[in-house]
């Protein structure tokens, strides 16, 4: 049995990590013994021929994709082709998007044969024994969704049947983890599963459930001690509730200062769940930045949305992690119910506040995604949605209104923001021309063109195409740098810069081995490195 996993497209501003709920699929499907392919087209380009090619190659009796709401059209595609491709293949999809839009999505996508609801592990699993053993009793399979006899069969999914203490560390392996450290992305891990929270705008706590499940101290370090080898810049925890348990989260730091393990990370964080105690635990154990979801400015929007927590607490978890020495940063949601001309200039000034306080923050847009009760109750909530196009649910752009702040005025707050991160980046490259910009701001735009000129000779597959020749003098001592060089002459052409800029970000990639090349004779031949 051989199951094929697909990473759709996802637009590299919006930050890509590799795919970690991919890499836990892979890991209970190979645990099972079955063979396992991840295809990754947020950093390969995809087409309906490059798709056709690993097809063919690895020959896979079921195909399973991944979609955010954004991603959607994209995996639809990918369904679509593979059936196009060989119709014997079956389809199987999940994701936070389709588990609330599951119906739909059968109806919609004929090509499409499942859909798993919520946590996939150990549906998928049963899945793909059902289907190897050429049997048809899908009914047996908790939380699935599939075509009967013309109509479409649900069958809920089992509450809590992940015990993450017992899942099988993310075969990350099979991601080719060079490319994401190659454009400076992130790699990302979880410790729990589970959201007792009830936020209006958030699946989370309907996708996992409200019980915390917290994997043991000792796998979380084993499997951040193995991060810490793959030379990412970053290492994001990603789970909301890192810090709501004190005991687990200091087992946690402790077990990494028992080690004496020199690594940084980040973490995310509910404002009502740190301490001074525990941040300066955790700063002690490499933790650098805390990432906290304020959402607005506004106490009577905290209270519409559910969010559970206070402006005063706020502002207390700002203050004790500067205390701590732990960078915080807030992110805040304009558009939510409620939402007034007076709110918009509450949250601006409360994110000022916080800026003065030592707390950068950034503001995204609402997006009501399927199964969130911003959607499903948006009259209820005074939201009007303008646009059900999936791709446009990235929130970086107005997709609702309230009856008090138009679209209009969502947008232009989007991109009043987005033009002070270009005005800010412009003086930034102002001040290195003239000799006085700061070695850490100069170096963020620097690691930004890098990446820009790394994804775009990625996406072209210009090294495939143009990176190997025949040195034709191969007596003289040509180095790794007149190699790179060479290089740049050949893919400069795919990106917006000159030669010597594509040189110095492939020079760059090419020191923390991201690319690689060989010489045989006289032959070169460039590659990114891809598995780590």
């Amino acid at each position: 049995m051989r199951f094929l996993l697909v990473n759709p497209f996802y637009p590299i501003s919006e930050t890509p990590s590799p795919p970690l709920g991919l890499a836990f699929l892979a890991a209970v499907l190979e645990k099972a013994g079955i063979e396992v392919k991840i295809a990754d087209y947020v950093v390969t380009p995809y087409s309906k021929e490059a798709l056709q090619a690993e097809i063919k190659s690895f020959k896979p009796q079921i195909v399973g994709i991944t979609a955010v709401t954004m991603t959607f059209y994209n995996a639809e595609k990918v369904i679509k082709d593979v059936k196009s491709i060989d119709p014997d293949i079956f389809t199987v999809i999940g994701g936070p998007h389709t588990t609330f839009y599951a119906e739909e999505t059968l109806n919609s996508v004929p090509e499409l044969d499942f859909v798993i609801l919520g946590e996939g592990e150990p549906s998928i699993v049963k899945l793909a024994k059902i289907i190897n053993d050429k049997h048809t009793d899908f009914e047996n399979i908790k939380g699935i969704v599939y075509r009967k006899n013309g109509t479409i069969k649900r069958i809920e999914p089992a509450l809590y049947s992940v015990k993450v203490n017992e899942l099988p560390v993310p075969s990350r392996h099979l991601i080719p983890l060079a490319r994401y450290r190659a454009l400076h992305m992130p790699v990302s891990m979880t410790t729990s599963r589970g959201c007792p929270f009830k936020c209006i705008f958030c699946v989370g706590r309907k996708m996992v459930g409200a019980k915390v499940r917290y994997n043991d101290p000792i796998k979380i370090v084993d499997e951040l001690e193995y991060l810490s080898t793959l030379n990412f810049h970053q290492i994001n925890i990603a789970d909301d509730l890192f810090t709501a348990n004190k005991k687990q989260c200091t087992a946690v730091c402790d077990e990494i200062l028992k080690r004496n393990l020199k690594v940084q990370w980040s973490s995310f964080a509910r404002v009502d769940t740190v301490s001074l105690e525990v941040l300066k635990k955790m700063k002690a154990a490499g933790c650098t930045a805390v990432s906290f979801g304020v959402e607005t400015g506004s106490p009577e929007i905290l209270k519409t949305i559910k969010k559970g927590i206070t402006l005063d607490q706020v502002v207390e978890a700002a203050k004790m992690c500067v205390e701590a020495d732990v960078i915080p940063h807030a992110s805040f949601i304009l558009g939510l119910p409620g939402e007034t001309p007076k709110t918009l200039q509450e949250t601006h000034e409360f994110g000022e506040m916080l800026k003065e306080i030592g707390v950068s923050y950034g503001y995204h847009l609402l997006a009501p995604f399927p199964g969130t009760a911003v959607r499903d109750d948006h009259e209820k909530y005074g939201i009007k949605i303008l646009s059900n196009d999936w791709s446009e649910y990235h929130a970086n752009k107005a997709i609702v209104e309230t009856k008090d702040v138009s679209y209009k005025v969502l947008d232009k707050i989007a991109k009043h923001w987005s033009d002070e991160l270009d005005n800010w980046l412009g003086e930034i490259k102002k001040r290195m021309e003239k000799g006085t910009a700061k070695e850490e701001d100069a170096w963020q735009l620097i690691n930004l063109e890098y990446t820009v000129i790394n994804y775009d000779i990625m996406m072209e597959s210009a090294i495939e195409k143009h990176g190997f020749w025949k040195n034709s003098n191969s007596n003289s001592d040509t180095t790794d740098k007149d190699e790179l060089m060479i290089l740049a002459g050949k893919v400069h052409k795919y990106t917006d810069y000159d030669q010597h800029k594509v040189f110095d970000s492939l020079n760059h990639a090419y020191n923390n081995k991201n690319i690689l090349y060989t010489r045989e004779n006289d032959n070169i031949t460039w590659r990114w490195a891809d598995y780590l």
